[in-house]
């Protein structure tokens, strides 16, 4: 009679992927038992993270801060032209910011400009002859005035120097449309905003925008007031001296 045969034992083998596949279980307990000092590590970042978005969403974009000055310098040269007795229209729009804002922007900037011409008025009016420069010719204002800007700012940038550029920007407009070139004035305040995308637009975004300069007048400290005024005569200087250069860079 023939033996029975032994039958083959069958061995489970277990697919490799799921035998590596951790199960969920397994990765809810893992994320349970994450050292603390890691996962307070993990919060700070995403906080760190928050905060640094926060801050760069509250910096003004170029674009901005560019319309913002030559909206800015069009009612300054507006003003000192009606001082003047000279009537001369806007044909630009107002930028797209909140009008309050913008208005008390310039407010204070007229106001501080105020000052500095009050302190110094013969320095900031008649530029065109104290450039010794013909405003018939528009690359002529545009090298003269950006020549000016440049010198003025060469050694830092203070809230001071940006109002004896706007007061330096009226002073020229004035002159432009006496001698019968008011097209002059729009070459002006490209020229102003050109300098300030170049020049300003970092120093504004740090602190915040052209509504910082608000702080500046509406402090009553005599101190403060005291510190504008010794900032618009040293301005005063710098601005002689750049008017200096000018000169030698034409000889």
């Amino acid at each position: 009679m023939p033996r029975p045969r032994k039958r083959a034992r069958v061995r489970k083998i277990n697919h490799p992927l799921q035998s590596e596949a951790p199960s969920k279980q397994g990765r809810k307990f893992n994320l349970q038992h994450v050292p603390e000092q890691k996962m307070e590590m993990l919060r700070r970042s995403s906080v760190f993270a928050a905060e640094v978005m926060d801050v760069f969403d509250r910096f003004p974009p170029e674009k901005e801060l560019i319309s913002q000055a030559k909206a800015l310098c069009r009612d300054y040269i507006h003003s000192r032209l009606i001082r003047a007795g000279i009537v001369w229209s806007k044909p630009e729009p107002a930028v797209s910011s909140p009008a309050s804002k913008l208005t008390e922007v310039s407010a204070a900037l007229l106001h501080l400009g105020d000052e500095l011409e009050y302190i110094r008025p013969n320095v900031y009016r008649n530029i065109a002859k104290q450039l010794n420069i013909s405003v018939s010719s528009e690359s002529i204002v545009s090298d003269a005035f950006l020549a000016v800007a440049t010198e003025l700012f060469s050694a830092g940038i203070t809230w001071g120097k940006v109002v004896a550029l706007y007061a330096v920007a009226g002073g020229l407009a004035i002159d432009c449309v006496k001698q019968g070139q008011p097209a002059m004035v729009h070459t002006i305040v490209d020229c102003l905003g050109e300098f300030v995308r170049k020049t300003l637009v970092t120093w504004l975004r740090r602190r915040g925008g052209w509504a910082d300069i608000t702080k500046s007048v509406v402090n009553n400290d005599p101190s403060i007031r005291d510190h504008w005024l010794v900032s618009f005569l040293c301005t005063c200087g710098h601005f002689l001296k750049a008017i200096f250069f000018f000169f030698l860079r034409e000889r």
